[in-house]
């Protein structure tokens, strides 16, 4: 321990115990903590320490802190003074001390200020535990700052608790469009908010009517969420297109964009959603070659009935349209779907061909 304070510390601090002396001393007995003592020698360092974390110079607990910050070998208990300190002592040690455990961690986020919680928040690394108290119990500031965090252990279910608690917030919104994977049903989620601000921007800013603004945002949201799609698995899938049924998105001119893509698929989830009926059945109701069965499924969904023979051809093109495994194949195959549709509209009648032709506008110019 001789190397700890030498006898020119110790007069130091007899001639000028002053804050400033002390937090130099402080930060001087931490450093030794990464050095090889004997026991005798760390219980007189952890005694040395806890004195100094119970120093009344903020400055002092502050400096001891700093030094102590990434040592895995100081005692629990001087790590847990120094996290429930103030705020100037704490941040930087609850930041990153490795000694401080997920249920010591939870405690700083239910008790602490919004400023603790978010030194949780910014952490190298943060449980999935922990992330799920922060986005239940954290500020606005602390959630952000766990979603910026590639590091913390983030799931579905907590960025659509953070969506939740904070729908208008974009301080939360812009990191959870930034992170590097993003659950589908997620970005659903996100598309939609982004849509409702957008008309409201439009209404408020170029005073359009609400329909217009409201129309103008459909199409929007429904490129946009559709764009998802691509890459959502089957089980992905599913979640998507419950959860744009509960909200009221899973529209009849979202299937339809569907079928004039070519995604069959997402067209069979979809309507086995809205018709309560397994998607195995919804498939082989949808695919019966005597027509009966994609009529009586569609009579369940509650869809306008005029749509249906726009999605009858829509189906039929798409089940006759094949992929020519070329380059840029999916987009020949989108636009010959759209013509085949197109020049088969003298089957349908006037009403239906002009919701058809309102409904395929902008997704002519997309494909």
């Amino acid at each position: 321990m001789s190397e700890m304070l030498t006898q020119q510390d110790v007069q130091r601090l007899l001639t000028d115990p002053s804050p400033n002396t002390r937090a130099e001393m402080a930060g001087k007995v931490a450093a030794q903590f990464t050095a090889q003592l004997s026991q005798s020698e760390r219980t007189l360092a952890e005694d040395i320490v806890r004195m100094m974390a119970r120093d009344v110079a903020t400055r002092v607990r502050a400096a001891l802190a700093d030094s102590l910050k990434s040592s895995a070998a100081i005692p629990r208990d001087v790590a847990l003074s120094l996290a429930r300190d103030v705020e100037e002592v704490a941040l930087p040690f609850i930041e990153v001390s490795t000694v401080l455990t997920d249920a010591d961690l939870v405690e700083i986020i239910r008790s602490g200020s919004s400023e603790k919680q978010t030194a949780v928040a910014k952490r190298p690394e943060v449980s999935g535990q922990v992330a799920d108290v922060l986005v239940e119990r954290g500020s606005e500031k602390a959630v952000a700052a766990l979603l910026s965090n590639e590091g913390a252990e983030v799931a579905p279910q907590a960025m659509s608790r953070a969506l939740d608690r904070f729908p208008d917030s974009e301080a939360v919104a812009e990191p959870l469009v930034n992170r590097a994977h993003l659950p589908v049903t997620v970005a659903e989620r996100l598309v939609a908010l982004v849509s409702e601000q957008l008309r409201e921007r439009l209404v408020a800013k170029h005073e359009l009517p609400n329909d217009i603004a409201a129309d103008i945002v459909l199409q929007s949201r429904e490129r946009a969420t559709y764009g998802l799609v691509g890459g959502a698995g089957d089980k992905e899938l599913e979640r998507l297109v419950v959860q744009l049924r509960r909200n009221n998105r899973l529209t009849p001119s979202l299937l339809l964009r569907a079928l004039c893509m070519g995604d069959v698929p997402f067209f069979e989830v979809a309507v086995a959603q809205l018709g309560q009926v397994p998607v195995s059945n919804a498939r082989l109701l949808i695919h019966d070659a005597g027509r009966l069965g994609l009529k009586s499924l569609f009579d369940r969904t509650g869809l306008p009935p005029k749509l249906y023979p726009a999605l009858r051809i829509a189906l039929d093109v798409a089940n006759e349209t094949d992929f020519d495994g070329l380059d840029h194949d999916l987009e020949r195959h989108r636009r010959r779907m759209l013509e085949r549709i197109l020049t088969q509209f003298e089957e349908l009648a006037s009403e239906d061909v002009d919701y058809l032709l309102t409904k395929l506008t902008d997704l002519t110019a997309a494909a």
